[in-house]
């Protein structure tokens, strides 16, 4: 595994792609608002430990996912290449906003436990409706990783390396899910994805290292004689 850069690559990569997705449904199970009031700052109250630890299980989810994803370009170097690497650039600043706007969390928290709802509500959105905020943090960044996980996801159907089931899973979760108003049909939605991506992980995971590097355009590494002779010219 530790051995070469290819099984670093190839473990890192299965092993994200299956933990990350696992990761964000967990969120949704523990998510008092999941269940409960959609307000934030009302949701909280009814579980603050509960609250914290959906708030820290989305950031590691939404931090790792972007990793995975990189990962997995390597398997669009042939085909689908340029959508790949559109897709993978977007979830990548996608993904990181979304982990930072998780700090708005514990505001909300604090808010509704000083505050009545519809206080709560106004202070927050004064707050976090600053133009600096909203175009820094919010929009249209926020779009950019549920589209770009979609778009790589696509590509990586086209390089006929991800069944078309994985990819229309992952589109279901991802695209469909960001828009749909959260709550249990979430647990659905975000969860789909989790068969998927962890289809692939598996699949990574139980392929040889030869089988990575054939991936590549020219397989790298491998000695003939011609190589030889530029190496040592």
């Amino acid at each position: 595994m530790f051995k070469s850069t290819t099984g670093f690559r190839r473990w890192a990569t299965g092993l994200l792609l299956i933990v990350s997705p696992l990761l964000q449904f967990v969120a949704v199970v523990v998510d008092p608002g999941t269940w409960g009031d959609i307000r934030e700052s009302v949701s909280y109250q009814d579980n603050p430990a509960m609250a914290q630890l959906q708030s820290a299980l989305y950031h590691w989810s939404w931090m790792l996912l972007p990793v995975a994803l990189i990962g997995v370009l390597h398997f669009a170097r042939k085909r689908g290449a340029v959508l790949a690497h559109i897709g993978g650039t977007m979830a990548v600043i996608g993904f990181l906003a979304l982990s930072a706007l998780l700090m708005v969390d514990p505001v909300e928290w604090y808010l509704g436990q000083h505050n009545t709802p519809e206080q709560a509500a106004k202070i927050f959105d004064e707050m976090f409706n600053l133009p600096g905020v909203v175009f820094g943090f919010q929009m249209p960044w926020l779009f950019f990783g549920p589209i770009g996980a979609g778009l790589v996801a696509i590509a990586l159907w086209r390089a006929k390396f991800a069944p078309l089931w994985t990819t229309i899973l992952i589109l279901i979760g991802w695209w469909v899910g960001f828009v749909l108003e959260y709550g249990p049909v979430t647990l659905f939605t975000w969860g789909v994805p989790v068969i998927a991506f962890g289809y692939w992980g598996v699949k990574i995971l139980r392929m040889s290292d030869a089988e990575w590097i054939s991936y590549y355009p020219t397989a790298p590494g491998v000695t003939t004689p011609d190589s030889y002779a530029n190496t040592t010219a």
